[in-house]
């Protein structure tokens, strides 16, 4: 029997103190050997506590040295292994020996101190022995949060396996001391860097899972446990990336991370990922909440009756802001700033933590940041409450307080910044995700005139933000950037950006006497703004003229842009709808009078411009136009081009062209491009609105054509010609880039395409039954006719309308038997582009003649 000494822990390395020695000579393989050997001997002996290796864990004053100690050798096991070779004979040895000990020590199920009367009655939580007898002194507490709470998904382990232990952390209050002991900042940041951040989340997860069955505790505790987590992300936020460098590791909750990535915790970052998701539950949040939402809204006595939905932009919109959904036998008031409330109160101060705390979990848990939106927005009634607490502040209320906060470095001014960044990211999110009813109709979280409040609110300081030269462009913005920036974001002409320019981006940043975090707080309060605006150019809920800012001159902003001042670029590219859409034209053509002349492109008494002559035929006006005009380059598209019109007989028409008869041509050539027979273009159902055709790819040069569009419709717009093309506006919000936003709803768009589905879509959602009861699919059938009748591989240039001789059908008369499944096929004269079909007595049979005839691509013997 080996005496307990053999494993005597005196004078432990730390593991960075082993990992510097050299252990690649021989005498040291042996000693190691050996050390392990006689570890998996002792844990063989029968009825032998003493003897067993892991009793050294269950005396107070070595259970954290050995857990230290363990963790050293089966990390050198797993060195070890990585250099052994198991076709050497003695390698093969070393390998069995350093597996049986990762086993032996990751599965405690071995263990016969954990089997019958074997084991002690104090081992149900043994590690936290040495921890209590201590009196829960700092110097043990340190070791025990670092090497055991930072375990993966360690309470979630115990709950499952032996939730018994957990009595133990409970019974002993376990969870306060750790708050007590973490809410210093020292304290916290000692146990971060010890961690570093992966296993920081480890314990973060941990202590989340044990506050969620204590609630008790956290009641009493919210503001050191707030601050502990908020220290915790915090220390990890540093090592957030926002791209993939060679400093960079990937990580599944914290995206790119310049710290090292401990790849072994993959397996476990669903567990973890889990425990992380008490953060943003329901039960925590009503706890760290509770000062907002115990308090009750006020309340009108006379309720709002909800009517009938009527179509988009079409109702008035006094009609629309009476309208009120009514859930209760009374409606609240509408929440406007009213102010009254001091920052500096301990309540104001409480809630800014707890949104500093969400917050930084949104900027640094990059990877489930959806996660925690949705979680925050699941109460109906928080996001409204935390308006109301918003118009309490300051003397006067909400905007003039955050104004202020702007130009002020100090934490209280981050604070609460920070709530205002918070409320913006969540009720973007909110209102993203709830569709036309939710928002109109039934009014969840916010009344109709709240949102105009609301939105009153972001225009005013979206604005002051980019005036006041808070944020500015990383570069300035030339002139065809300008004529950008005319028009982009207006319901009314949102394509001529498209048509004129490539899409652009630009950086922002902040000034040099603003904070760090004015570009995040510009963002979001920005993102938000644009939700309604957009939300409102879809279905009008504010009132006539309630996105302009009236205390902004076009005259002034004139001034601005010819002095090429960076804030008035910014303002028509971000919040372009705050100038009357009047004066934006007027400055869109006056940009394009000035840059005619530059260009050499307007007659003047010394020179004459450029002259681009073209000839088409009347009777294949597109097909010219095509092939005489895709190829000229940008300055000949934007000078002069003249126009001679030959008729159907071949005959030069009368008449010069002084931009009159060019005119004509456009008007023309662009009503027969968006022709539907043409099938680059299709209309939606209802009011027929303009997209391109999902099978526009049957024209060989479909790409092309598309160009030759955009470049005629861009002329147009250059030139000031009005041409009549309504498109459908889920396919504006394409050519607006809005569907790169990580917030773009294609649902949201779902109406303008096809109404009828959106209506039946939405409805499944109200659904109240269980939706398999539905037998629903959703499927999509589309038929393309062609490759059968021609004889040709590809359609006519222009599509089957210039199809000769024209398509036609003819139905071929047939003896009953041959109308039958077993009969006759259809066939086709590919001479006349004729299809023959036999007088079918079903449709169905029809079909899968068709189908049939067409699939087996043969010639004359099927007939």
């Amino acid at each position: 029997m080996l005496p307990p000494l053999v494993f005597s822990v005196e004078n432990l390395e730390t593991r960075a103190q082993l990992r510097k020695r050299s252990y690649s000579s021989t005498p040291n393989l042996l000693r190691f050997e050996k050390l392990c050997r006689c570890i998996l001997s002792s844990m063989e002996a029968e009825h032998e506590p003493k003897v067993w290796y892991v009793s050294l864990a269950l005396s107070k004053d070595l259970t954290l040295l050995w857990i230290k100690q363990i963790k050293t050798i089966l990390w050198y096991c797993c060195q070890f292994l990585n250099q052994l070779k198991p076709e050497i004979l003695q390698d093969s040895r070393l390998i069995t020996l350093y597996l049986t000990m990762l086993v032996t020590f990751t599965d405690t199920s071995t263990w016969k101190i954990l089997r019958g009367k074997d084991l002690p009655e104090h081992a149900p939580l043994s590690v936290s022995s040495p921890v209590v007898a201590a009196q829960f002194s700092d110097n043990l507490l340190r070791p025990f949060l670092i090497h055991i709470m930072s375990v993966p998904a360690l309470v979630t382990h115990l709950s499952t396996v032996t939730p018994e232990r957990l009595t133990v952390l409970e019974s002993h209050d376990m969870l306060r001391k750790f708050i007590l002991f973490l809410r210093n900042e020292d304290r916290c940041r000692d146990v971060c860097e010890c961690l570093e951040g992966c296993h920081t989340l480890c314990l973060m997860g941990n202590l989340l899972h044990l506050g969620s069955l204590s609630p008790r505790v956290l009641e009493e505790e919210t503001d050191g446990f707030v601050s502990l987590l908020t220290q915790m992300l915090c220390y990890c936020q540093k090592y957030v990336s926002q791209k993939k460098s060679n400093l960079t590791h990937w990580h599944p909750v914290l995206g790119w991370f310049s710290q090292s990535v401990d790849y072994g915790l993959n397996e476990s970052m669903h567990l973890i990922t889990k425990q992380l998701q008490f953060l943003w539950g329901v039960p925590l949040i009503r706890i760290f909440f509770s000062d907002i939402l115990s308090k009750k809204l006020l309340e009108n006595q006379e309720p709002a009756h909800a009517q009938p939905a009527s179509p988009q932009n079409v109702l008035p919109v006094k009609s629309l802001l009476k309208r009120a959904f009514q859930k209760s036998a009374s409606v609240r008031n509408i929440l406007r700033p009213v102010g009254g409330k001091r920052v500096d109160s301990a309540e104001v101060q409480k809630v800014c933590n707890i949104c500093v705390l969400y917050q930084t979990s949104l900027t640094t848990l990059t990877q489930i940041r959806l996660q925690i939106l949705t979680g925050l927005t699941y109460l109906d009634d928080l996001l409204p409450k935390l308006w109301a607490f918003i118009c309490e502040l300051g003397p006067h209320g909400g905007l003039k307080l955050f104004l202020e906060c702007l130009n002020n470095d100090t934490e209280e001014s981050k604070q609460l910044l920070a709530m205002l960044m918070l409320f913006s990211d969540c009720s973007r999110h909110l209102i993203t995700i709830l569709d036309d009813i939710e928002v109109y109709e039934e009014q969840i979280s916010f009344k109709l005139e709240e949102l105009v409040t609301i939105s009153s609110f972001l225009n005013s300081f979206v604005f002051k933000m980019i005036w006041d030269g808070i944020v500015v462009p990383r570069e300035s913005q030339s002139e065809e950037i300008k004529l950008f920036l005319m028009t982009m974001g207006d319901e009314d002409c949102p394509l001529w950006f498209w048509l004129l320019f490539r899409e652009c981006d630009f950086t922002l940043y902040p000034t040099e006497n603003a904070k760090g975090e004015a570009l995040e707080l510009f963002q979001s309060v920005h993102g938000w703004l644009m939700v309604l605006y957009e939300r409102d150019c879809r279905r009008r809920f504010a009132p006539e003229d309630h996105w302009l800012r009236k205390d902004l001159k076009p005259s002034v902003l004139f001034q601005e842009l010819d002095k090429d001042r960076k804030r008035a670029q910014l303002i028509l590219q971000y919040i372009p709808h705050v100038i009357p859409h009047k004066n934006r034209v007027l400055l869109f053509r006056n940009m394009v009078t000035k840059e005619k002349e530059k260009l050499g492109l307007v007659e003047t008494s010394s020179a004459s411009p450029h002259v681009t002559h073209i000839t088409i035929r009347r009777s294949r006006m597109l097909e010219d136009g095509y092939e005489q005009l895709r190829q000229l380059s940008q300055h000949a598209m934007k000078g002069v081009i003249r126009v001679k019109f030959v008729n159907d007989l071949g005959v030069d028409e009368a008449g010069i062209d002084q931009d009159g008869v060019f005119k004509e041509f456009l008007e023309e050539i662009i009503k027969r491009v968006f022709d539907p027979a043409l099938n680059l273009f299709k209309t939606t159902s209802g009011d027929e609105r303009l997209y391109p055709s999902p099978t526009s790819y049957i024209h060989e040069n479909y790409l092309q054509l598309f160009e030759f569009v955009g470049k005629m419709l861009g002329k147009a717009v250059y030139e000031g010609i009005v041409v009549d093309v309504p498109f459908a506006s889920f396919f504006l919000s394409q050519l607006l880039g809005h569907h790169h936003s990580v917030f773009y709803s294609s649902v949201d768009e779902l109406p303008s395409l096809d109404s009828e589905f959106y209506k039946n879509l939405t409805s499944i959602k109200r659904y109240d039954g269980d939706i398999a009861d539905l037998g629903l699919t959703l499927s999509y059938d589309e038929d393309v006719m062609g490759q059968f009748v021609t004889s040709c591989s590809r359609p006519p240039l222009l599509g089957f309308a210039y199809l000769k001789p024209p398509f036609s059908i003819r139905c071929v008369e047939v003896s009953d038997d041959q109308r039958e499944p077993g009969g006759r096929l259809p066939t086709s004269s590919t001479c006349f582009n004729l299809l023959k079909l036999p007088n079918y007595s079903k449709k169905s049979v029809l079909r899968e003649k068709l189908r049939y005839a067409i699939s087996m691509n043969t010639g004359f013997e099927l007939s």
